[in-house]
């Protein structure tokens, strides 16, 4: 695997996380993120639908035919076999990468987006948990609330930009994208103790991505209108700003310690997702 990944390229955020991580779990979590991303940018690039459609199938039948002269396949099929990840999870992950190669989407419901952001983001959350040495079924449901948040917030910052690509995951309305937030902000809050159950050698680093994906939502309620935010373009951290949420992730880390929370009191908000999938055969 090379250090320099697609973590490093596309995912900025999470590549900041990483430098806390050690050199080896930072391998294999960016072994992770360049498999989800070549999938992903199949999805989004600019061919027709139809040339999209079979690239992606072309991709997923050389992912489940084991085509181990592909480096980015064999690296997740070790992952897969190393750290026992369920091929119910992969997927789900591709499922719902798939359901973006179309003309036009609308999602209408909650539930749809719900569902929508666990394939292609809890999926995500609940590998990156297993690479991290996370087994209690409790907190493995804390990282796929995780994977939500964080799915949640992309969707707010990037609705103008999904709607030039014919993608409406929420309405272009900025009280849609408040509430939006603020549903991520349940699942972020339901993510946290769960931290305690990861090596604390690699707990940090998580805190850390925690935060500064949070500070995304923070900074588009902000713009207090929707006119701001359309003109504001797309909504980052900046370096000095996740410094600053790095420091506040000191803090986290020493709430760890002091508040004797069990990650088992936590009601997850799984209901409408296990209406469809169920999650429970996933971890």
């Amino acid at each position: 695997m090379s250090s320099r990944s697609y973590l490093s390229l596309y995912a900025k955020s999470f590549n900041w996380a990483g430098f806390f991580l050690p050199k080896q779990t930072y391998l294999k979590c960016s072994a992770l993120y360049d498999f989800c991303r070549v999938a992903d940018n199949i999805a989004d690039n600019n061919d027709p639908i139809g040339e999209k459609k079979i690239k992606f199938l072309e991709f997923k039948n050389n992912f489940y035919n084991k085509k181990f002269d592909d480096p980015i396949i064999k690296n997740m099929w070790g992952l897969i076999s190393e750290f026992n990840i369920p091929l119910k999870v992969v997927h789900d992950l591709l499922d719902g990468i798939n359901s973006d190669i179309q003309e036009n989407i609308k999602l209408d419901k909650k539930k749809d987006l719900l569902i929508y952001s666990y394939r292609v983001a809890g999926t995500v959350g609940l590998m990156m948990a297993k690479i991290l040495k996370v087994n209690e079924k409790n907190s493995l449901k804390s990282a796929i609330d995780l994977g939500i948040a964080m799915q949640l917030t992309n969707i707010s910052r990037d609705v103008v930009e999904d709607l030039n690509n014919g993608r409406s995951y929420i309405n272009l309305d900025f009280e849609e994208i408040k509430s939006t937030i603020q549903l991520a902000e349940n699942y972020y809050e339901n993510s946290f103790y769960s931290i305690q159950k990861i090596p604390f050698s690699l707990r940090f680093a998580i805190l850390v991505a925690r935060r500064v994906y949070r500070k995304i939502g923070y900074k588009i309620l902000n713009k207090k209108n929707l006119n701001n935010y359309k003109k504001s373009g797309k909504i980052y951290v900046s370096n000095l700003e996740k410094i600053i949420e790095t420091l506040y992730s000191l803090l986290d880390l020493i709430k760890l310690f002091l508040i004797n929370k069990s990650d088992d009191d936590i009601q997850h908000n799984h209901f409408l997702i296990n209406e469809e999938i169920n999650l429970d055969e996933r971890i």
